[in-house]
């Protein structure tokens, strides 16, 4: 009881030098109350998403605080990222040191997150069902090592932070390098791209949510590849890897197609989410067949499906099925990237 006491204290103390300061920024005041005691922030409390532009009242504040302790911290959805880019560049305009400790706090729980393999769960330090499998789903991995790599670089925003963090964000993201390389799937000898999660031991593909079976990534595999991009003067192993993804876009493309909404009032929710034809459009699938490149779909049966138009509407219209992720890579970044690094 008194060592939870004194966590809210702390926590209160931390506030009310934020609010006593000559700048103020009330986003990052409200930031200061939901992060964890890990370190990182939830993205959302029960079924809502955190609004931190919300005026809080005396008794949401408090409540705020009792979960100080709550395992929800998470890097899905951009959160725990999002709050430490916005915490730092609050720091430079206002000079507020809260809002740089716990960006820095925040720094700290990205490498106490990481697994022994280099990858990062999605959430910490609850490991329950998926979440402390190897997450690149929805970008959250790749977030978390951009995060560091500014931290490194000086860039961004974060030169603010401690140069002590260099050396260990360094040594992070060449673990989570080592990580990307070596889950990368082979398939019939061949390198393609990235499940968007992977076992923690074996490295393998695995599934997450029920409608997020393992597969090979159109989305996720995108920002993966653009990290390695990033690295000068790459391995050759690196270069492979890359090359590698890039042939996997090529090949995988659908083109002459689009996937557009269009209002349908035969349907629950009075719209649709459906794959047309357009000559001058190309896309890719989300998730596509380890074994047979396949784009495949599942609803929340967990059945894979071979069209988007066997799911439920629900699921049809509320998740990401195509998109046209790989475009800026394939046309713009990986030519001037491949100009470097024949």
């Amino acid at each position: 009881m008194k060592k939870n006491l004194l966590q809210k204290l702390v926590i209160l103390g931390m506030i009310m030098i934020s609010v006593q300061a000559n700048a103020q920024d009330a986003v990052a005041d409200n930031m200061l109350l939901y992060q964890r005691s890990a370190g990182g922030w939830p993205k959302h409390i029960g079924e809502e998403k955190i609004d931190y532009t919300k005026v809080l009242s005396a008794a949401e504040k408090a409540g705020v605080v009792d979960d100080f302790n709550r395992n929800d911290a998470t890097i899905d959805n951009n959160a725990t990222t999002k709050e430490i880019r916005y915490l730092a560049k609050a720091y430079k305009k206002t000079k507020n040191i809260a809002y740089l400790q716990a960006a820095e706090k925040g720094i700290n729980y990205l490498l106490k997150m990481q697994e022994p393999n280099g990858g990062w769960p999605q959430f910490y330090p609850d490991t329950s069902l998926y979440r402390s499998q190897i997450t690149y789903n929805d970008d959250a991995m790749i977030r978390a090592m951009n995060v560091l790599w500014d931290v490194v670089h000086r860039s961004n925003g974060l030169d603010v932070v401690n140069p002590s963090f260099i050396v260990p964000s360094q040594k992070a993201i060449d673990n989570g390098i080592d990580c990307i390389l070596k889950t990368q799937v082979k398939v019939n000898g061949k390198l393609t791209v990235w499940c968007a999660q992977h076992d923690k031991r074996t490295l393998l593909p695995v599934k997450a949510r029920s409608f997020e079976l393992a597969s090979l990534s159109g989305m996720e595999s995108v920002g993966i590849t653009e990290f390695l991009m990033k690295i000068e003067n790459p391995s050759p192993q690196i270069k492979t890897a890359v090359n590698s993804a890039v042939q996997w876009f090529n090949d995988s493309k659908i083109a002459g197609y689009k996937y557009v909404d269009i209002t349908d009032a035969a349907q629950p929710n009075g719209r649709d989410r459906v794959i047309i034809p357009d000559a001058g459009s190309t896309i890719w699938a989300r998730f596509y067949d380890i074994e047979t490149n396949r784009p495949f779909f599942s609803g929340r049966d967990g059945v894979k499906k071979w069209s988007v138009k066997e799911i439920e509407n629900e699921r049809r219209t509320g998740y990401a099925w195509y998109g046209t992720w790989p475009k800026d890579l394939l046309e713009k970044e990986y030519p001037e990237w491949k100009k470097k690094n024949p």
